[in-house]
């Protein structure tokens, strides 16, 4: 059953995927950090949403969706358009591209994320395995 993008039972289950993933957790074994996924309102969207991971070491320790920005701090917020996290999660557009173009947004310390290409490769191929309906 396709889970709604972006939705709590999306992201729980992007959470599961990363700990059931050898590749995810080989990738991000050195990787600390929690973020935050803000998917922007805009065209069918009439609300911004909020995806949270908390991330150590290749395990994915909690997943949710968020009621509004302020529910939580994170080290990384990322934030985009419906329309590009489309993309990058299709793997229509490398994430690490998306962030240097600013086609996503970044909080947090850019350094840290680009030592850790791989894992991010990982967490987006992930979410691209998930059956996800798309909103139209």
């Amino acid at each position: 059953m396709a889970l709604e993008f972006p939705s709590d039972a999306w992201v729980k289950a992007l959470g599961e995927g990363l700990n059931a993933s050898n590749g995810y957790r080989a990738a991000a074994k050195k990787w600390e950090g929690d973020l935050i996924f803000v998917v922007e309102k805009g065209g069918v969207l009439s609300d911004d949403a909020y995806l949270y991971l908390d991330l150590w070491h290749g395990d994915c320790r909690d997943a949710y969706a968020l009621a509004d920005a302020g529910a939580k701090s994170s080290e990384f917020t990322l934030s985009a358009p419906l329309a590009t996290w489309q993309q990058v999660i299709t793997g229509q557009l490398d994430p690490i591209k998306a962030i240097m173009t600013k086609k996503l947004g970044l909080k947090g310390p850019m350094t840290k994320i680009l030592k850790s290409p791989r894992a991010a490769l990982e967490l987006v191929k992930c979410a691209g395995e998930l059956d996800t309906n798309w909103p139209s």
